[in-house]
Formats: structure tokens, C-alpha cells, sequence
């Protein structure tokens, strides 16, 4: 026996002289408080042990018995404490294996095993081993005795006051984690998706909360002033799933019947023994009421926590409609009521993530959209728009996926056997019933066919990519995405970044070509026309660049630039001598269609010091389908300032008689391609036969460009075309050759 169990000896007469009827002193355990607080005894003297235990063999603490662990050294106690964690207190013996053994056990128990609440009290059969009050305070050591002060009355009180102080933590400790899992629960259910899901959730999180299997409904009032009978269950859980839609009444089991109809009549909850009915308050008296079965009756400390965690519901539930529109607006397409495009990239990456095989990503594109809307308006559009969607959803069904994409852009996603240009085909030219009217609609699709690793944001962008490759082929065609398709796509890309960069570093520049009257053969007037050399000097293409220009919508820009420089430039032909020269100056549809446009024409002019009349602008016939009306009373506005008008590249675009005798033009232009094909026994050679007349006929002078040879120049003339312009006279000149050349020609 060491000198600890020695001293514990001479003390045992006091620790063991105890009355014969213990539960005469103290509560006598009923066995009905909940389960036993377990007391931790940590000795090396088995004495100890059997002396504690029979100390308060039978004893009732706050209502509850007390189970007794044993350990024979501070590792044993240390290792125990591993497996058990709702040990309230540790009796501890100060020395066993060492001196500090039980000090050393405290350090291991709060730090190492991290056990905040169990209470400790020291006890020792030596009062010189008394830890110090820093030690005591670092370890948070509940209290310190020495094993002579532990007499039965003591030890009771002693214990009392640990264990009091462990449930005081306990609950502090379940309030902290209870407030942690409310807000978490909160935050879980305010994300899930609709109504239906959020019931589901209530239920799912107030069984977590309580410890407890999710059986339960939700049953919610559908309109303020409804019976509460009819209210409808609208989720439910566990043994009772059955039983969604289902009115009130039509359940059964009364305890649930009447838990409901009582916590939404009187507006509060129900918590009995094995079950409880919750009330949530909804905007606008949508009410609702959640049954759970618990099984057992609940802890103050739960009850008391779900009131908060019921408020918080409530605040959920108000804005779980409003989540839910807003999840809506973030996935679907109000007008179309149609997935996004947000839905359809989401849509895609889920579905690559399982799929076994390969899917078809299609993208169907209106074309000519934005000129149906100029023309006819928005609701009209809409009202189209409206068309192709149902008859999408009703030509695919629930084999693909359609979703708007964008303003008149359609996208399908489905099977290599179900999305295929074959199913499309009889969209791309078809026609729909419009407030009574055959429309006539063609549109242009794309296809790409999905491969492992791929996205759906890149596969949009490759299939996009393929709608433009099949636009570039004319109406109502198709094409599929190839490597080779991306790079012609890449090098428009690059061309569009280096022109945007030629602008900046005015590496573009404009060239005059002549115009001559073939009557009097005197030049009547010249053409801007922009060039651009890059600095190695070579020359790219208009017919490359002015595309790529009026899709990015650098045009506008480019042709405002272009409209100043040829003033300037008609400014000092006028001070060379050469005055009264007509200037033309091409203006895109973009450019046209702007709505200051006039406006920059009226400051040009002014700026530069010309007279309207010397100023032409030439447009082509695709400004027709901005709209007959819009386009007409511009061109109105035009020639009332003086300006003249000529429609460029006649017979090329939208052609039609019935806009050209409305169009107050002054020239109509034979496009270069009938003018080179006049001399080559080709067809075509009949169509400045008819252009000419038909000008002449609407009071408008015909002018022919690209006029190369003299044969070519003869037939014009024999044909009454009344001027021309081409390589037979001069090409493209800058300002100062040009000036030149006039004063060459005047002598």
C-alpha cells in the first residue's frame, strides 16, 4: 500500500461511519429522472472505490441515480474517456503512477481529448500535494479535497454542486449548438427549390433538431377564409408519404387530425408526449402546420429553442415564394416560358457528367429577326417567337431539352437519334399562323456532338459557331461544328482585333474613284471608298474586312470616320479647282439606321464648310427591311436637306419594285458582277436591260461600277445607262493623285 492509500486508511472510520438508512439523509433515486449521471472514480486504491460507491449507493442527484466508471491510473481513466463522452464528473486521485499523474490526466482530459464539460474534482490522501490556485485555474478544476474532508455528507454536497454545474454547461453547450443548427437549417431550407421542397425540408430539419426519425406532414390553408378542414397536406415524410394532397379530413388518425386542425385554429403550437404539431404564420393567411412524431416527450431546453427556430421558419416560408420567383426569373423565360440559357448550360453539364454516350447540342437562330420586329413590332415578334416554341416543345416533346437562349435563338439538346438536322429540317423553312396570317420564317441552325471533357458554355460556343457558318451559306440552312469551322471563325476574330487596331493607329485611309457622265464624258463626280494597308504593306481586302466591320458593329464608327474624311477631301477638290464634283459616301444599314444619324450628316456638312447638294449617300437595298415607312422618311429627310441618295448594288439584296418606287432616290447603281458578266455571253446580261428602263422609268440615272473595257462601256452607253465608273477610266485614287488627275484630265 503506498503512502496515499496509508493516509486513506487512517481516514476510513470518518468516510465509512455512515448511518444505516442512507435515504433518510439524502433523495433516493426513483429510477424516473432520465438517465443516470455518470461519475468517473479515478484511483489506484481499490478501497477508494468500493468506499465511494457505498457512500452513495441509492442516491438521487437533481432527480437522477448515478452510475458509477471505474479506473485504476490516470492512462486507464484517459483511455476510457476516449470511448465514453457524457461522463458528468471525474473523481481524481492527484498521485497514482507519479506523483503528478493526476495533474497530468487533467492536461490530457481539457486539451488533448478536449472534454470542456465533465467536472473534476481532485482528491488526495496528502494535503501537501494541494495543486496551486494558477493550477486549478488552468486546468478548471471544479474542486480540490483531501480524501479525510470527503465524509458522506460532504461528498454528496460536493458532487451535487459539480454535477449541477456539468448540467449548467451541458445546456449552455446544447443552446450554443442548438442556435448554430437553427441558423444552418434556416440557411438549408431558404435554398430549397419551390414550396413543395421547403414543407419537405421543415420537416427533415425539425426531426434533425430534435434527434429524431423525419416522420411527419406539412399541411398548409390554401386561401384566408377557407375552413381549416380543407387544408391540404403538402409534403410528408417517413410512414405518411402517402398522404400529399390529401385534405385534412380525409386523414385518419385523429391525434394527427386534431393536433393540426387545433395549431392552426388556435394559431399556436402542440407539443404532447409522443408527438407535436407546430405552427408557422404565412403572409397573407397562408398559414401552415407541421406534425412530427417524437416518440418521447421533449427537454425544456428543445422546446425552448424551437420557438426560435419556428420564427425563423416563418421568416423562410414568407420568402420562399418570392426565392422560388426569383429562382424563375435566374432559369426561365418569362415570355417564351421556356429554360434559359442558364438552364440549358446546367441542364448540359449534368447531363455530360452521367452520360454513357454522345449528345447532339443544336442552336436554331430566326432569320431577318430584328428586321420583323423594326417592321412589324415587338408584340408581333414576341407573338412569333412565341409560335416556334410551342411547336419545338411539341415536335421534341420530353425526348430533348429546348430552351430561348437568347432574343430569337433556340436551343435543343438531346440524343444523337433524337436532335438531328433530318428533326430540324422542317423548321428552317416553314411558316406560322400570326394573328391570322400565314408567316413565312426561315432560320438557320447549328449542331455540334458532344465529347468526353466537354462543357456546356463551350459547347454553346462552338454550336454558335456553326450557326454563323451556316448564315454565311444563305437562308434556311444548316451546318455542324468542325475544328476547321472554329479556326475561319478565330481568323474573323483576329481580322476584326487588327482592324479595330488599323483604326486606332490610322492605318486605314480613304481613295477616290472618278465617276464619268457618258454623254459629255466629263468626271461629275468621285467615290470614298476606305482601303487599309497594314504596316508591312500589304492591302487587305474591303471584301474582307467591311463584313466583319458591319457584324461587330465597327462600321458605324468606320463610316462616320469616312462621311468627314471625303468632306474634307470634296472641301480641297473644290479649292483645286474643281468645283461642283459630286461626293458619294457608302453608309451601312447599321450606320442608317442610328438615330442620330442625320444629325452627324447636318454637323458634317457644317463642319467642313460643303453644300448639301454635293454630298450622295449610297445605300444598299437591305436598308428595305428596317421598314418601308422608317426607311422612306429618312431618305425624305435627306433630299429635303438637298442631300442625293443612291441605291447601291442594285439586284444583289432584297429587290423589290414595290419599296423602289417608293424610295425618293436620285441613282440607281448596277452592281459590278451584271456589269462583268456583259461581255462574257453569261445569262445575266439581261439585267441591266431591264435595270436601266425600269430607273429611268422612277426618275432615277443609272450608273454602272466596275466597268473594265470599252465593249463593256459600249454596251452601257447603247443600253442608255447614263454613267459609270471602273478601271477604264481610273481606279481608286488617294486625295492628292486625285487632284492630280483632274488637272491632267481639265487640260
Amino acid at each position: 500500500m503506498n503512502t496515499n492509500t496509508q493516509n486513506m486508511a487512517g481516514a476510513e472510520d470518518e468516510l465509512l461511519s455512515f448511518e444505516d438508512d442512507v435515504q433518510k439523509e439524502f433523495p433516493a433515486s426513483s429510477g424516473s429522472g432520465g438517465a443516470a449521471w455518470r461519475v468517473l472514480i479515478v484511483d489506484d486504491d481499490e478501497d477508494v472505490h468500493r468506499a465511494t460507491e457505498f457512500a452513495l449507493r441509492g442516491v438521487a442527484i437533481l432527480d437522477r441515480k448515478i452510475e458509477f466508471l471505474h479506473a485504476y491510473s490516470s492512462r486507464e481513466a484517459i483511455d476510457l474517456l476516449r470511448r465514453e463522452n457524457d461522463v458528468a464528473v471525474i473523481l481524481l486521485d492527484v498521485v497514482m503512477e507519479s506523483e503528478n499523474a493526476g495533474l497530468n490526466a487533467i492536461g490530457q482530459i481539457r486539451g488533448e481529448l478536449g472534454l470542456a464539460n465533465p467536472r473534476i474534482i481532485l482528491r488526495t490522501g496528502q494535503p501537501g500535494y494541494a495543486p496551486e490556485i494558477e493550477t486549478i485555474r488552468r486546468y478548471d478544476i471544479n474542486d480540490y479535497k483531501t480524501k479525510n474532508e470527503l465524509t458522506r455528507s460532504k461528498l454528496y454536497t460536493t458532487l451535487t454542486a459539480a454535477i449541477r454545474s456539468y448540467d449548467q454547461l451541458c445546456r449552455m453547450d446544447a443552446s450554443r449548438k442548438g442556435l448554430e443548427q437553427i441558423v444552418e437549417a434556416s440557411n438549408q431550407l431558404i435554398r430549397e427549390d419551390g414550396v413543395r421542397e421547403f414543407s419537405s425540408g421543415v420537416i427533415r430539419q425539425i426531426a434533425a433538431f430534435i434527434g429524431v426519425e423525419p416522420e411527419g406532414m406539412v399541411c398548409a390553408r390554401a386561401e384566408n377564409g377557407e375552413p381549416f378542414e380543407k387544408s391540404v397536406v403538402i409534403a410528408a415524410t417517413g410512414q405518411f408519404s402517402g398522404m400529399i394532397g390529401h385534405h385534412l379530413l380525409e386523414i385518419k388518425d385523429l391525434r394527427i387530425t386534431d393536433s393540426l386542425l387545433h395549431c392552426l385554429s388556435k394559431k399556436r403550437h402542440l407539443v404532447e408526449n409522443a408527438h407535436m404539431a407546430l405552427f408557422f404564420s404565412g403572409r397573407n393567411a397562408h398559414d401552415f402546420a407541421a406534425f412530427i412524431d417524437t416518440g418521447e416527450p421533449l427537454r425544456k431546453i428543445d422546446e425552448h429553442l424551437l420557438e426560435v427556430f419556428c420564427t425563423n421558419i416563418s421568416i423562410c416560408a414568407d420568402n420562399v415564394k418570392l426565392v422560388e420567383e426569383l429562382r424563375n426569373l435566374a432559369y426561365h423565360d418569362p415570355v417564351l416560358k421556356l429554360p434559359n440559357r442558364s438552364y440549358f448550360v446546367e441542364a448540359i453539364d449534368r447531363t455530360l457528367s452521367t452520360a454513357k454516350t454522345p449528345q447532339i447540342v443544336a442552336l436554331i437562330d430566326v432569320d431577318q429577326f430584328s428586321e420583323i420586329n423594326d417592321m412589324f413590332g415587338h408584340h408581333y415578334g414576341d407573338l412569333l417567337l412565341i409560335a416556334i416554341a410551342r411547336r419545338l416543345e411539341q415536335h421534341f416533346g420530353s425526348d430533348a431539352l429546348v430552351a430561348r437562349i437568347s432574343n430569337d435563338t433556340f436551343g435543343i439538346f438531346g440524343g444523337e437519334g433524337i436532335v438531328t438536322p433530318e428533326k430540324i429540317h422542317p423548321f428552317l423553312n416553314t411558316s406560322f399562323d400570326i394573328e391570322g396570317v400565314e408567316r413565312p420564317v426561315s432560320m438557320a441552325a447549328g449542331f455540334v456532338r458532344t465529347n468526353p471533357g466537354d462543357d456546356g458554355s463551350t459547347l454553346l460556343k462552338d454550336v454558335s459557331i456553326a450557326v454563323k457558318r451556316a448564315k454565311e451559306n444563305g437562308q434556311g440552312q444548316y451546318a455542324w461544328y468542325s475544328p476547321d469551322v472554329a479556326t475561319a471563325t478565330r481568323e474573323r476574330s483576329r481580322l476584326l482585333q487588327d482592324l479595330r487596331h488599323a483604326f486606332k493607329q490610322e492605318l486605314l485611309f480613304v481613295v477616290y474613284q472618278p465617276q464619268i457622265d457618258f454623254a459629255s464624258g466629263k468626271v461629275v463626280g468621285v467615290e470614298a471608298l476606305m482601303r487599309w494597308r497594314t504596316p508591312e504593306g500589304l492591302f487587305v481586302s474591303p471584301e474582307r474586312f467591311i463584313p466583319v466591320a458591319e457584324q461587330s458593329g465597327l462600321i458605324t464608327s468606320l463610316g462616320t470616320w469616312v462621311l468627314r474624311t471625303a468632306l474634307h477631301a470634296s472641301r480641297r477638290i473644290e479649292e483645286a479647282g474643281h468645283p461642283g464634283l459630286r461626293m458619294a459616301v457608302n453608309v451601312s444599314t447599321t450606320q442608317f439606321r442610328q438615330p442620330n444619324f442625320l444629325k452627324e450628316v447636318d454637323c458634317a456638312l457644317s463642319d467642313f464648310g460643303v453644300l448639301p447638294d454635293v454630298l450622295e449617300l449610297e445605300i444598299t437595298e437591305s436598308v428595305a427591311v428596317m421598314g418601308l415607312n422608317f426607311v422612306e422618311d429618312a431618305l425624305k429627310a435627306l433630299r429635303a436637306r438637298g442631300i442625293s441618295v443612291a441605291i447601291d448594288d442594285f439586284g444583289t439584296g432584297y429587290s423589290s419594285l414595290s419599296y423602289l418606287g417608293r424610295l425618293p432616290a436620285n441613282r440607281l447603281k448596277i452592281d459590278h458582277s451584271f456589269v462583268w458578266a456583259l461581255d462574257s455571253g453569261r445569262s445575266e446580261v439581261n439585267i441591266p436591260e431591264m435595270v436601266v428602263p425600269l430607273g429611268h422609268q422612277l426618275n432615277m440615272k443609272i450608273i454602272a461600277e466596275g466597268v473594265e473595257n470599252e465593249n463593256q462601256a459600249n454596251i452601257l452607253k447603247n443600253l442608255g445607262c447614263d454613267e459609270a465608273q471602273g478601271f477604264l477610266y481610273a481606279q481608286g485614287m488617294p486625295l492628292d493623285e486625285l487632284i492630280v488627275w483632274l488637272n491632267q484630265r481639265q487640260a
